[in-house]
């Protein structure tokens, strides 16, 4: 891995570290550490990681915020790629965007809504990357990145580049081709906006703002909803009729403001939080003979 490290600080394409925790780049402070940590300044130096990455045939994998994400205890073996700010450009075209894959989606909802465009404004509070979201088709309030994409750039493993439809994406219920079928990148998306009203865009925004502040953990670091809704059932109304709500295993606890958050609440490890999942899942079972399944992923070695 020496080596491998030696090429990449070389070749002068950002930050490159070696075992680096994963605690320093997840939402929930967990997580063990990275062979390789990478965070590249550019499109450009990205895709000379990814050479290198293909050259060595070395696991990788890409994260954004960190967040809907659990990292082993153990690590990852290989190496993470982190777009960060050298991947969170901006263009605004008349009602279409264009953005990267690094750019904070909180952050971009909110520059959005001030110029009178809707339609990002379910992502008000969501804790993540635009990548991120686009690989997971993250949503809420009746809306997700499906409704808006109208393209998105992938990186592939094999370093290729290649712009991927809205139905080439084949978006589901917070999935994508990206997760299994194509592993990639999401470099940039584009989403097709409407304009609309000031302020009744930023009113509904802070009020998706204020409604999970009310009702979701802040003030612990968690990952964000850790269990799929098994429609027509939700899970965290599930978790809470069950009575788990408050129930810990080590330093992990299901949060006491909704059931389906896990909080991270003193030095909790990524083995505590999988211990409570396996508890949510099987008492949920016995009690309903419904199968959770999990939103959070989770990664690295076992």
């Amino acid at each position: 891995m020496d080596s491998i490290l030696t090429e990449l600080q070389t070749l002068n394409i950002g930050k490159v570290k070696e075992n680096e925790p994963l605690a320093h780049h997840t939402t929930i402070k967990i997580g063990g550490p990275a062979d390789l940590f990478i965070e590249p300044s550019s499109v450009g130096n990205l895709k000379k990681v990814m050479d290198v990455i293909e050259k060595h045939r070395l696991n990788w994998r890409a994260i954004g915020r960190g967040s809907n994400l659990l990292v082993s205890d153990k690590g990852i073996a290989g190496a993470i790629i982190k777009l960060g700010s050298g991947l969170d450009h901006l263009e605004v075209n008349d009602t279409e965007i264009t953005v990267g894959g690094g750019h904070s989606l909180v952050s971009l909802s909110t520059l959005i809504s001030k110029k009178g465009l809707s339609g990002l404004e379910f992502a008000s509070g969501i804790p993540g990357s635009v990548g991120g979201a686009v690989y997971m088709n993250a949503g809420a309030h009746g809306s997700d990145i499906s409704k808006i994409l109208t393209r998105a750039h992938i990186l592939f493993e094999d370093g290729s580049l290649e712009w991927l439809s809205n139905e080439d994406m084949e978006f589901s219920y917070r999935t994508s081709v990206l997760q299994k079928k194509r592993p990639g990148i999401v470099v940039e998306a584009v989403f097709k906006l409407a304009l609309g009203d000031r302020g009744a865009i930023v009113s509904q925004m802070q009020k998706n703002k204020d409604y999970r502040k009310e009702t979701q953990p802040w003030n612990f670091p968690c990952a964000g909803s850790i269990f799929r809704n098994p429609l027509p059932n939700y899970a965290g109304k599930l978790i809470e009729i069950t009575g788990l709500k408050g129930f810990s295993i080590g330093g992990a606890k299901i949060s006491e403001m909704h059931g389906n958050f896990i909080v991270n609440a003193g030095n909790a490890t990524a083995g505590d939080v999988l211990a409570l999942i396996e508890h949510v899942k099987d008492t949920i079972y016995s009690l309903y003979e419904i199968k959770m399944e999990t939103e959070v992923e989770i990664i690295g070695r076992k």
